[in-house]
């Protein structure tokens, strides 16, 4: 009878020691637990399989710091084959699959004689812990076919791996095992199936599924405020929030959240305010980090220092999620200095990519572009926004050439670009005309099916433009075969009219608005603009008037100006004095600035010294208007009061723009000023100045020594205007590229009249187009002729009527036939000025055939 004794003894001391090792699990007290596993060992108890299971499950919810999983592996392979059970081989499942060790459990997994559904249900959480949510998926699906029962636990975990994976057919699935088996009544399960239906973005089920729900926690209603919120729709979960009869800080985060998302900052703040108010709920991080936002959207510097006051003052974490959200805060708002300090203070915290780009872009913004370059390089992941962003930031502050490189880095190594991206370079080619570069920007967007994108579109006709390549423009333009928004129409109609080629740029917008396009203020700047370089005063008189009354645009500064601009170039001075004094704002400069040039052409110097006095009122450092009214008295034959002028403007220090033209050859942009004596080919590119220039003289060029405003002698005036920027560019042209190749020159300023009369010889003399991009527009110059013939006119008129009078007078009719020709588009606006002398060659002239002609010339204009 000793031996049942023992036996009994022995059992009783088994379960004493595995109620103690579950006592050393909820107290979290791993070194009591090995020494009660040693105890066992020495008592002989490891017999017990409870005492074995009990350990093992030990060591399990323990993990590493209970003792080593190395230790658990051992116990288990000491436990003889006979005496593990199912609890055994789950026990060390458990333990590898909660530790993450998915490895062993899956080994363990694959060597158990036989599963339960404890055994799926271990490797479905573990799966789901470790965020592999399709094979936990999987292992359900599995489990299901081996017949077995999912529990209560099973299927949340199920369903959260579904909702995490949008596995949408799964999910449902799982939903219908969750009605069969009778849980839609537990809290839990029906919150996961909720939560699943909110990540499907599914809210009119999740709606069915929430009004079925007998018993409702606060988290189903915090699913539902959270689906209505990222859906946008905040009148839903406004009322769904409004409903709850008890709220957690989760409830205010996914309001506040919400209209933070969806750009209603202002909202967002108010419900944070009124969570404060109304409530004893104690914002947390995400709370914080939602308000932050929201102030960095808006730039309320002032509420996110009190933000940060509050961090601060509660003892709230550093957490990168904090950290990343001052640092947006306080660059999107101006203090960027404080937003790196932020940053340096950090050490060690996960800074995001978003946080590094907001202190990237409030550099840029300030135009400091070196350290927003510091702060690019420092990024490890920088994305495509940190890309486009610094691109960007590049081409806004006028670096084109250093928004060229980075792009090449970017397509080198970096992200691949989006429409962002390569619309920004595009307009970085664009400012350099660097049309070859261009084209290759074309074929990526072609070729990444970006080209379809309307900002690329846009930027793409831009290019072409801006290079002097309209053809290609408006064959862009033409083949989108989607429907043009304004924007592309404007685009084009600009390029048009910044090309000289206004009659196609009207007609353009007449074609556009047939269509039913409706334009917008930009576009009828182009239209403005147009007009005024054709010379089409009453149109565009009549499309002034039309902006307002038809469309409905209220006139800005920038269409008044075009208007003076309009008058005065077409030498209504008059006219255009009177729509200065009736616009109810106060002219800008560049109102003014029109004007003013408008005059040295019309060599109306009283007018002149009026806007130049205005105009400096409104900019004294502007020293284009001290040049501008001393050319106007030099044009006068005024030296002394041109003199006068330019004392003026050294007494009060003002500098003048520099000149300087630039060209591109061979992927780089090669920059000349007047003078030049930088450039490393400078002796090459003088020899071939001087070669030129006295070519085109032999051709009958005569240099305008007007041109030159310094009274010197005309030796110097002339060596001067061989050495202009334009002249050397185009030497360097023709010295670096093949014959017959275009040439592409961009100056700063406007091309002067000598500059613009000798290039049209040099077109003749080397046989090439050479294309000029000035601070006003594009001259096209090819055979001796340049494209803006109206405008050339306009600024010559005195000298082409007498031409066209002598020509006439003297019954040259061919000649003056050619006269007539040459004016193409503008010879209405031609004959207009010319009608009267028409008269008096009819009753002069004694040429029977040539009074015909200018009867019938005279009928078609003024009958």
């Amino acid at each position: 009878m000793a031996r049942p004794a023992t036996m009994a003894a022995a059992a009783g001391a088994s379960d004493h020691y595995a109620r103690l090792l579950q006592l050393c699990q909820t107290a979290a007290n791993p070194s009591t637990g090995r020494a009660i596993h040693a105890h066992a060992v020495k008592a002989g108890l490891l017999a017990s399989a409870y005492l074995c299971n009990n350990l093992l499950s030990y060591y399990g919810g323990a993990g590493a710091s209970g003792g080593s999983f190395h230790d658990a592996r051992r116990l288990f392979e000491e436990i003889p084959d006979a005496r593990r059970n199912m609890f055994t081989w789950n026990s060390l499942l458990s333990m590898y699959a909660k530790s993450g060790r998915l490895a062993d459990a899956r080994a363990v997994f694959a060597g158990m004689p036989e599963r339960d559904a404890v055994s799926w249900t271990v490797m479905v959480v573990g799966l789901n812990r470790a965020g592999r949510f399709w094979e936990a998926v999987k292992a359900f699906v599995d489990m299901v076919g081996e017949g077995l029962v999912p529990s209560q636990f099973t299927l949340t975990n199920v369903l959260s791996s579904c909702a995490l994976t949008e596995a949408c057919g799964v999910g449902r699935k799982v939903h219908s095992f969750v009605v069969k088996l009778g849980l839609s009544s537990c809290v839990h399960v029906a919150n996961s199936v909720l939560n699943m239906y909110g990540k499907f973005g599914d809210a009119e089920t999740a709606m069915a599924v929430f009004e079925r729900m007998k018993v409702r926690s606060v988290s189903s209603w915090n699913v539902m405020v959270s689906l209505y919120a990222r859906q946008g729709r905040m009148d839903l979960a406004v009322s769904m929030f409004e409903s709850m009869e008890e709220r957690s800080t989760v409830s205010w985060n996914a309001i506040i959240a919400g209209y933070n998302q969806n750009g209603l900052d202002n909202m967002a703040l108010k419900f944070f305010l009124q969570m404060l108010s109304d409530s004893s709920m104690e914002p947390d991080v995400f709370t914080v980090t939602s308000v932050l936002s929201a102030c960095a959207n808006l730039c309320m510097l002032k509420m996110g220092k009190q933000m940060h006051s509050y961090i601060v003052r509660t003892g709230m974490p550093y957490s990168g999620q904090i950290i990343n959200a001052l640092i947006s805060t306080y660059a999107k708002s101006g203090s960027v200095e404080t937003a790196r300090r932020v940053m340096d203070q950090a050490v060690g915290t996960d800074l995001n990519v978003v946080s590094f780009t907001a202190l990237l872009e409030g550099y840029i913004k300030l135009g400091v572009m070196e350290q927003a370059r510091e702060i690019f390089d420092l990024m490890n992941n920088r994305d495509v926004i940190a890309w486009t962003a610094m691109i960007v930031g590049y081409q806004q502050n006028g670096q084109n050439d250093e928004a060229m490189d980075l792009f090449r880095s970017m397509i080198r190594s970096g992200p691949e670009p989006n429409s962002y991206t390569l619309a920004a370079v595009l307009s970085a080619c664009a400012s350099l005309s660097c049309l070859d570069y261009g084209k290759q920007i074309h074929c990526k967007a072609i070729r990444s099916l970006q080209e379809q994108s309307v900002s690329v579109s846009n930027a793409i006709i831009t290019m072409y433009a801006r290079s002097g390549s309209v053809p290609l423009a408006r064959s862009v333009f033409d083949r989108i075969c989607w429907r043009k928004e304004t924007v592309t129409w404007t685009s084009m109609i600009v390029a048009l009219a910044q090309h000289g080629l206004g009659e196609e740029a009207v007609g353009l917008f007449e074609k556009m608005l047939r269509v039913g396009m409706k334009p917008d203020r930009i576009t009828y700047i182009g239209v403005f603009s147009a007009c005024t370089h054709a010379g089409f005063v009453d149109r565009g008189k009549r499309y002034y008037e039309q902006m307002q009354n038809d469309d409905g645009i209220v006139p800005q500064m920038s269409h008044y100006a075009c208007m003076v601009d309009l008058l005065a170039r077409a030498g209504l001075l008059t006219e255009a004095w009177e729509f200065i004094q009736q616009m109810p704002a106060a002219p800008d400069a560049i109102v003014w600035g029109s004007l003013l040039s408008a005059c040295r052409v019309r060599k109306n110097a009283d007018l002149a010294e009026l806007a130049a006095e205005k105009l400096l009122s409104i900019d004294p450092n502007n020293s284009g208007a001290y040049s501008a009214l001393a050319n106007v008295y030099s044009a006068c034959g005024r030296w002394n009061d041109a003199a006068r002028i330019w004392k003026r403007r050294k007494d009060k220090a003002v500098k003048k723009e520099t000149g300087f033209s630039w060209t591109h050859v061979q992927n780089k942009v090669h920059v000349f000023g007047a003078d030049d004596v930088l450039h490393p080919q400078r002796d090459a590119i003088y020899k071939k100045a001087a070669e030129m220039w006295e070519e085109i003289k032999k051709a009958g060029f005569v240099p305008d020594l007007n041109s030159v405003m310094h009274d010197v002698d005309d030796e110097l005036k002339e060596e001067l205007l061989s050495r202009h920027s334009e002249k050397l560019a185009i030497a360097f042209g023709l010295i670096s590229t093949r014959e017959k190749t275009t040439l592409r020159i961009m100056k700063n300023l406007r091309v002067c009249n000598d500059c613009h009369t000798a290039i049209k010889f040099i077109s003749k003399a080397v046989d090439r187009e050479i294309i000029v991009r000035d601070a006003t527009r594009f001259h096209h110059f090819r055979d001796g002729f340049c494209s803006c013939r109206w405008e050339f006119c306009e600024e010559n008129c005195d000298a082409i009527y007498v031409w066209f009078a002598l020509t006439a007078i003297g019954e040259m009719f061919q000649a003056a036939c050619s006269i007539m020709n040459w004016f193409g588009d503008c010879a209405k606006e031609f004959m207009i000025h010319v009608g009267p002398m028409l008269v008096m060659l009819i009753l002069d002239t004694t040429n029977r055939m040539l009074r015909e002609k200018l009867v019938e010339l005279y009928d078609e204009e003024y009958r």
